[in-house]
């Protein structure tokens, strides 16, 4: 009996100290962008989402602002490969970057992708007093006055700029590229009548559109999104091969051992699934898009090819 009075005193301090463990695992994720921005918000939320629905890791934010995004990158990409240090990074940023500066990082190999969270899609806008009511109007206005048109967009060197390019050569146009140092300042251009046109993300847009200062003339995703079912792709246009695939994703260090990968899109891929958790990425412009492992894996080798060639072929420079 006291030999069975051990043995289960050690298996329940076996127990303990595993749970302990457990529990007491700490997560770091860094977020490459200023505080309060909408990477900052989905790093917490989701974050807030897994540690209350496995009630084990405590998951904290660390905000590495700085160089387009490079700093936290990098610093990312040095972390030990144990599962416990975690990065949140958008396509444009993490693709672009190798591609117009020096980095000491490279998206193909210093990670391990996890999953692709969230898409937060581009739009082509004119100001609601313009004369182009479809994007066909501002294409052909475009190719009857080569050059006297006028794009804004965040940049140099964003996904913005990519989508831009793309657009120029699918519908082989001559426009002119206005870069603003972010999307509000580019949105304020069109509104006040500065530039033709504007390719930002949705989200800035939102509330200009609704308020009827903005038109909304086609969207670079592969099909409508969710919250503008009457806005037309690009590709419907004629352009069948345009896309723009704008999104945030979380990545691990290189070589994070595989278990911990798998343990990650698990816990990260239920949160995006959670019903609560969508209604409020939506009323910050960012859509649900799940999608993990290998599939990331290629899409983000297919993205970092397309986005330098049409790099290559622009000169775009930062």
């Amino acid at each position: 009996m006291r030999a069975f009075a051990v043995l289960l005193f050690v298996a329940l301090l076996m127990l303990g100290e595993r749970v302990s463990s457990q529990t007491t695992r700490t997560i770091k994720i860094i977020v490459p962008f200023a505080p309060g921005g909408s990477a900052d918000f989905l790093a917490r939320l989701l974050a807030e989402q897994v540690g209350r629905a496995y009630q084990g890791p405590t998951i904290v934010i660390e905000s590495r602002p700085g160089a387009g995004t490079v700093i936290g990158t990098e610093a990312a990409s040095r972390a030990t490969p144990d599962g416990n240090t975690l990065l949140i990074n958008a396509g444009g940023n993490l693709l672009i970057s190798p591609h117009v500066r020096k980095v000491n990082f490279d998206p193909l190999t210093s990670f391990e992708p996890v999953c692709k969270l969230v898409s937060f899609p581009n739009v082509i806008a004119v100001n609601s007093l313009s004369p182009y009511r479809t994007l066909n109007d501002l294409i052909g206005a475009a190719s009857s006055k080569p050059g006297e048109l006028t794009a804004a967009s965040p940049g140099p060197a964003s996904d913005s700029q990519i989508a831009f390019e793309k657009l120029k050569r699918a519908a082989n146009i001559h426009m002119t590229f206005v870069p603003y140092p972010g999307a509000a300042p580019a949105i304020n251009a069109l509104l006040g009548g500065h530039v033709t046109s504007a390719i930002s993300s949705y989200g800035p847009m939102a509330e200009q559109a609704k308020a009827g200062k903005l038109r909304i003339l086609a969207t670079t995703t592969r099909t409508r999104i969710e919250s503008l079912p009457e806005v037309p792709t690009v590709a419907e246009f004629g352009y069948k091969d345009y896309e723009v695939d704008v999104w945030w994703g979380l990545f691990a260090p290189a070589k994070t051992p595989k278990e911990s990968v798998s343990q990650l899109i698990d816990w990260f891929g239920a949160a995006l699934q959670a019903p609560e958790i969508a209604p409020k990425l939506l009323a910050q412009g960012l859509f649900p898009a799940k999608m993990c492992g290998p599939d990331f894996a290629a899409l983000i080798r297919k993205q970092y090819d397309d986005f330098g060639d049409i790099i290559r072929e622009a000169g775009i420079k930062e």
